[in-house]
Formats: structure tokens, sequence, C-alpha cells
């Protein structure tokens, strides 16, 4: 049996998020150590964003989920913009699932992790 907390990979849903990853992600190509979904490796099963060597973002379900400073995911949390990442356990406190599919508003938060996680 599957562990509630851990996402479905195996879904239409997350074949979409994964999908507009990949398409979002294309605008930072030309950035100093980007390297996109497709062509980095996988992690937690699914594709990642990374800048020099590390995560910045990824879609384990069907949301993107990105790495922030601790005080912008509980503001994104608390205005409803984000959720708690991982569901069902004790939340990583720099990490949030963005709760909209709206590509620009992922291209945004890719920014944001992007310029967070690359310093």
């Amino acid at each position: 049996m599957a562990d509630p907390g851990t996402p479905s990979r195996d879904t239409p849903s997350h074949a979409a998020a994964e999908a507009r990853l990949h398409v979002v992600a294309g605008a930072f190509a030309d950035r100093p150590g980007v390297v996109l979904p497709a062509s980095g490796g996988r992690h937690f099963g699914t594709a990642t964003l990374r800048v020099h060597g590390r995560i910045a973002a990824f879609t384990p379900g069907d949301h993107l989920v990105v790495k922030l400073p601790a005080a912008r995911v509980a503001a994104l949390v608390a205005s409803g913009e984000g959720l708690p990442f991982p569901d069902g356990r004790p939340p990583m406190r720099e990490w949030v699932a963005v709760v909209s599919d709206d590509p620009g508003v992922w291209s945004d938060v890719l920014d944001e992790a992007l310029m967070y996680v690359g310093g």
C-alpha cells in the first residue's frame, strides 16, 4: 500500500504538472548553473529544476513544489496560495506546494526559487 503522504506519480494530473514544469522552466535555460528538468536527473521519481546542483523545484504529484525562504513559505501557506510540503507529515519549512497551475504563477515562483537556491 502506498504511503498516504507520498503523492501519486501515475496520474494524468502528475503528468500534466511535470509537462508544465518542462515548459515553464525553459524560460530559465540561459541562467548560469540552471539544469532544466529535461536535461537533469530525476529525484523523488519526477523531473527536477536545479541550479548549481541543488534542487529548486520539482513536481512530486499534481503541484509544483519549490524551495523558498521559510518566511516566504509561511506567507504562501497563510494566504492559501501554497500548501505545506509534504502532505501528511511534518512540513519542511523551506518547501511549499504551489496551489495554482497557472504557468505565469509557476514562472514567478520558479524565478524566486532559482534566486534563493542559486544564491
